[in-house]
């Protein structure tokens, strides 16, 4: 079952990672209000760069003038199912300690480009 990782990222801005194990790397968005916590409920997620897998044990200090430079660390891991896994739909099931149920990621494009909706799913 692939993996997944949620991180608390204080940089210039202060985001959640999210990051999900596909294809080798680590699909991830910044959402800036962190995933919905009810059904229904939507928050603004900004598509990233993939990151390589040793993403998910990462914690620590970026430095000063590097991408993504502050304080990081883990709020949740574990793994998730793969509900559809298309280029505009992406709903997986997460299966951590904090964050379990289904999200539902889609692009909202108008806001522009690289910004998705993350959207609660009832279970």
């Amino acid at each position: 079952m692939p993996r997944f990782v949620v991180h608390d990222h204080s940089s210039r801005t202060h985001h959640h990672d999210v990051r999900l194990e596909h294809g080798g790397v680590l699909v991830s968005w910044a959402v800036p209000r962190g995933l919905p916590g009810h059904p229904g409920e939507r928050h603004l997620a900004i598509a990233t760069e993939d990151h390589p897998l040793n993403y998910l044990d990462f914690e620590g200090t970026i430095p000063d003038g590097e991408y993504g430079a502050g304080e990081v660390r883990i709020l949740d891991r574990g793994e998730y199912d793969p509900v559809v896994w298309e280029d505009d739909r992406r709903e997986v099931r997460l299966h951590g300690q904090r964050y379990g149920g289904t999200f539902l990621f889609v692009p909202f494009r108008r806001a522009g480009p690289g910004s998705w909706l993350v959207i609660r799913r009832t279970g």
